[in-house]
């Protein structure tokens, strides 16, 4: 699966875009970026169009390469998870919901939750650009934090969306997810120690629940790292002239840090794994060092020797958040 936006998303992105100045769009992106950044969330910041499509330009690439890096993780581990139907919580101009129909074509229906009215008129712009399940999408404006049940799905997602929510009520929208899933709950968070943070919060509330952890951590114990290390992965993806511009970056790519995790209900089979790799392999002559959290629960230095043919031969062929 590749982290580049599917050819209808980004030529939806690019109609939108035209005879729209990009002076302004970089400026509206880089003063969103910087409310998120503090703390804000979407309703005061998002106030109209021209914000949701600023925002659309400067984070969706990156966001949507995230998700698909995840949702492809999460596949791999649920091999036989086939959901029919999405709920796409603080669904934003819809990214998570483009890499979910791209990774698992046996859905039919999708809903897209949202407390931002321009987010969601982006959203269904966009997804009426797709095939299918998109063009066919439900959209709602809701409040993440109120009391309502959300409606029902095989395949639940919530994508850089509790970092929204206050800290007090993030708790009981993990258990709204998690009644509202019928199969997967996949969490997307950006790879900062506060992610990283409020993933292990929800984590441990899921286990508490009953859930089966399909990744990123090969076992339920609590997490070895230890301050100031934290637990998050990477994924690069490249730039368009449009993308650098609202970024105000020359590089023609960019490395995007992101935290999940995903559970699964006893009805979904997740398979098992020794180990998963959790920063870059350090290869170097005599061999290849591994940063591994293990199923045991323990964090583990491994080396494999170059002398070990077989095993090093698969040792230097891992990267940053494969598993074993």
């Amino acid at each position: 699966m590749t982290p580049d936006l599917p050819g209808r998303l980004r030529a939806a992105l690019e109609a939108r875009l035209e005879g729209v100045s990009r002076r302004d769009l970089a400026a509206r992106a880089d003063r969103v970026s910087r409310a998120y950044r503090g703390g804000a969330g979407s309703a005061g910041v998002v106030l109209g169009a021209d914000d949701a499509l600023a925002y659309a330009l400067a984070r969706l690439p990156a966001t949507y390469a995230a998700d698909m890096a995840v949702f492809a993780a999460t596949a791999e581990a649920a091999p036989d998870f086939a959901p029919t139907t999405l709920l796409d919580a603080g669904a934003g101009p819809g990214t998570a919901s483009w890499a979910a129909v791209e990774t698992w074509g046996s859905l039919k229906s999708a809903t897209l939750l949202d407390a931002s009215p321009p987010f969601l008129a982006l959203a269904r712009e966009l997804a009426a650009a797709g095939e299918g399940v998109l063009a066919g999408a439900a959209f709602r404006q809701a409040d993440l934090t109120g009391a309502e049940a959300l409606p029902a799905a095989d395949l639940v997602v919530a994508s850089y969306a509790l970092a929204e929510i206050a800290p007090t009520a993030q708790g009981a929208l993990i258990d709204r997810l998690w009644a509202a899933c019928q199969g997967l709950l996949v969490l997307v968070e950006p790879g900062t120690p506060a992610g990283y943070e409020r993933i292990l919060a929800a984590r441990a509330r899921l286990i508490a629940a009953g859930a089966t952890l399909a990744g990123p951590c090969p076992h339920a114990q609590a997490c070895p790292l230890t301050p100031p290390d934290w637990c998050h992965f990477v994924q690069r993806l490249p730039r368009s002239r449009d993308h650098r511009i609202a970024k105000g970056a020359e590089a023609p790519f960019e490395d995007e840090k992101f935290i999940w995790i995903a559970a699964a209900r006893a009805t979904v089979a997740v398979t098992p794994f020794e180990a998963r790799v959790l920063s870059p392999p350090r290869q170097a002559k005599p061999g290849v060092d591994l940063k591994l959290c293990v199923e045991t629960g323990a964090l583990e230095q491994r080396f494999v020797p170059r002398r070990d043919k077989a095993a090093y031969a698969r040792a230097r062929r891992l990267d940053w958040g494969d598993v074993i």
